[in-house]
């Protein structure tokens, strides 16, 4: 019954699963889905956690990782194109062991793109 509790408490608070009124019954069943797998992923997760850092709660892990972002930068070229360069932020040291620690591995750095056309440099 705790597992049962604290998937409901993970659904509604850590995966931002809203109660969302559909009139569509297809949307319906997608929505229940998507709730779903994101509880497996959790459960997933909390087993991994298990065998690697037990006292580590996957609310603890998404809570720590959740401030690694992918970002572009931007970067004009001199015949007018723009180099863009998908980057994620490097995890600090806390990321790290809790990356470390299941054997998680972030994924390579995506590569970057050209970008034609007029490009609008941001005003400083």
């Amino acid at each position: 019954m705790v597992h049962v509790e604290e998937a409901f408490k993970t659904l509604k608070s850590d995966l931002d699963v809203r109660p969302i009124h559909h009139q569509i019954e297809r949307r319906l069943e997608a929505h229940i889905f998507v709730a779903f797998l994101a509880y497996c992923l959790t459960v997933t997760l909390r087993m991994k956690l298990n065998s690697a850092a037990p006292g580590l709660t996957p609310r603890e892990v998404l809570r720590s990782l959740s401030v690694i972002q992918l970002v572009d930068v931007h970067i004009p070229t001199t015949d007018g194109h723009e180099l863009v360069m998908p980057r994620y932020t490097e995890p600090e040291a806390q990321q790290e062991m809790i990356l470390d620690k299941p054997a998680l591995k972030l994924p390579k750095q995506p590569p970057p793109r050209i970008r034609s056309g007029e490009v609008v440099l941001p005003k400083a």
